[in-house]
């Protein structure tokens, strides 16, 4: 079911944005520009958004959300689309403790497949995404990868989501 008003992310890891210290120069940008889009849909009526929940750009995102929806008037609801149980098994623990105080504040918890790791089962997350999403916010190079996955799906998708693009470098987005 394809719900109009509500938005998925998809993006890079933190080896493509500068590494996990995010207080460098590409993750504030990316930080920036990603608040700055989540503020404009919202203020376009969009009101819900998922996050597949990885490294990176998907937990950045929905803690932008979280943080709007405690500091804003928005009535914004926030869905976690995991692609397995234990997603963050193999993760290094303070991201592993990130990830469950998200979970902790979602609205709705969604395990798309069932538990154990795949790589299929990523690619996966993103169709469901996809497919529940009117507007996909993604944070990418334009290089191959999920993320130029995810595009290239939402892109051939019958629903024809709207993409916004925010190019992590900083440029424009071909």
């Amino acid at each position: 079911m394809i719900r109009s008003k509500t938005v998925c992310f998809t993006g890079h890891r933190p080896n493509k944005l500068g590494g996990y210290d995010e207080s460098n120069p590409t993750m504030v940008r990316v930080k920036s520009d990603l608040e700055r889009g989540i503020r404009n849909v919202i203020e376009q009526g969009y009101d819900t958004f998922i996050s597949g929940m990885a490294l990176g750009v998907d937990m950045v995102a929905a803690e932008i959300v979280l943080k709007l929806r405690a500091t804003t008037s928005a009535r914004i609801r926030l869905v976690a689309a995991v692609p397995f149980e234990g997603q963050e098994g193999k993760w290094p623990q303070a991201s592993r403790v990130r990830w469950s105080d998200i979970i902790a504040r979602c609205d709705d918890v969604q395990y798309v497949c069932d538990p154990g790791y795949a790589a299929w089962k990523m690619q996966r997350r993103n169709a469901w995404m996809v497919d529940n999403s009117g507007l996909v916010i993604a944070v990418w190079d334009g290089t191959k990868g999920g993320t130029g996955n995810c595009i290239e799906y939402a892109e051939k998708a019958a629903h024809s989501p709207i993409i916004i693009r925010i190019n992590p470098d900083g440029r424009e987005a071909a």
